[in-house]
């Protein structure tokens, strides 16, 4: 798996990073100390997964080290992505069984997962700038390669701001919280959620009926065509 390049796994390769993505010196040095010390995981800028026409586009912050960064795709590996991966398989947005492994044959439906940036930062905290670079370049060019999506779900405040600016709204005017939605003026929608983060679900932040409830929402919101 190390040899591929993130628009090999990806469903819409034509916005992705290369592997070698040089725009983030700090992303770039943190990215070769891993290779040097984990040789076989991924330790790349992790590509979208899901489907190409998609409704539903879930946003997330950043490759966890040892979930994304390992696995090469998005919240697979970390204790994030259990809670995730259950409530889109609990939804019909995944078919298949979730085993954390890039190669366990999951297929989401209906949705797509993103991350506001794609490569590992350090301490799980991007710059400001890395996220500005990585949304200029990718992210927001990732929301123009899915016309089909209609409702957006960002996982954490951090990835609220980068979609909130990816999708060309204020940051100012559209506060975060859990449960909060604001519409666009081409009919699509923004939805918030506290991020499914280990921190966040064990100490009661966020829990799985919190979690679904924003889902629940979605398919409200749901175009009546798709």
């Amino acid at each position: 798996m190390q040899f591929a390049t993130p628009a090999d796994l990806s469903p819409i390769p034509e916005v992705e990073a290369p592997r070698d993505c040089p725009l983030c010196p700090r992303l770039v040095a943190f990215r070769e100390q891993c290779r040097a010390e984990f040789p076989d995981w991924w330790n790349a800028p992790v590509p979208a997964f899901g489907d190409p026409g998609a409704w539903l586009g879930i946003v997330g912050l950043a490759p966890g080290k040892h979930g994304a960064n390992r696995t090469g795709r998005p919240f697979t590996g970390d204790y994030a992505g259990d809670l995730l991966y259950a409530t889109l398989l609990k939804f019909g947005l995944a078919e298949g069984e979730y085993r954390a492994d890039q190669a366990d044959g999951l297929r989401l439906k209906g949705a797509i997962i993103l991350n506001a940036v794609k490569c590992l930062p350090p301490a799980n905290k991007p710059e400001r700038s890395e996220i500005a670079t990585c949304g200029e370049h990718y992210f927001r060019p990732s929301f123009a390669a899915l016309p089909n999506v209609r409702v957006i779900v960002a996982l954490g405040q951090i990835a609220h701001v980068a979609a909130a600016r990816a999708l060309g709204l204020k940051p100012s005017a559209v506060k975060f919280g859990h449960g909060a939605e604001h519409a666009l003026p081409d009919g699509r929608v923004l939805l918030s959620s506290y991020h499914c983060s280990r921190y966040n679900q064990n100490t009661g932040k966020l829990n799985a009926a919190m979690f679904e409830k924003v889902f629940e929402r979605a398919f409200e919101l749901k175009p009546a065509h798709d």
